[in-house]
């Protein structure tokens, strides 16, 4: 019986494996919101979420988790955003180091400035558990579109995002 219940987690872990990487979250070109989003991390997010901000299809941006040490002048010259448009339209998040952390930033954030709607732009591997952080955190009333950064992951990361996505889950159905 118990080799019965173990096989039967075993394949239900594969086949769920094998959906998470098979059937990634795609990039979202229509519609507008409030804001952009945008945790830092992966190669690609800074640049759809200010592709994003540049086409009009929002009028703020936060990108979250950036590290301390870079200041507004080094991101500009960076990302080559003029600064009148990072004072007026980008904000930078310091405070977050995980995925949590971002949403838990991006929250505050959203409630200071009054946004209904926002678009999460992150890379396609990452998209299923930073929106459901997101969504733990905002209130129900807060529209989130899902803009995902197409990527070619490896098995690797694919196979730790998937398990980190699982804990993420179990750790909701534990009460603390």
């Amino acid at each position: 019986m118990i080799w019965r219940l173990f096989l039967l987690v075993v394949v239900a872990y594969a086949l769920g494996f094998m959906w998470f990487a098979a059937a990634l979250p795609q990039p979202r070109f229509e519609g507008e919101t409030d804001a952009v989003i945008v945790p830092t991390g992966a190669a690609g997010r800074i640049d759809r979420g200010l592709e994003v901000l540049d086409g009009g299809k929002a009028r703020m941006m936060l990108v979250t988790g950036v590290d301390p040490e870079v200041r507004p002048a080094e991101f500009a010259a960076e990302f080559e955003v003029s600064m009148e448009r990072m004072r007026c339209c980008v904000s930078l998040g310091f405070d977050a180091v995980d995925t949590r952390g971002n949403a838990a930033e991006t929250a505050d954030w959203v409630a200071e400035n009054r946004i209904r709607s926002l678009r999460l732009v992150t890379t396609d591997w990452h998209m299923r558990r930073a929106s459901g952080e997101l969504r733990q955190k905002l209130p129900t009333n807060i529209r989130i579109v899902e803009d995902a950064v197409a990527s070619e992951p490896s098995l690797g990361i694919l196979f730790l995002e998937y398990n980190k996505l699982l804990a993420t889950w179990a750790s909701r159905l534990v009460p603390v």
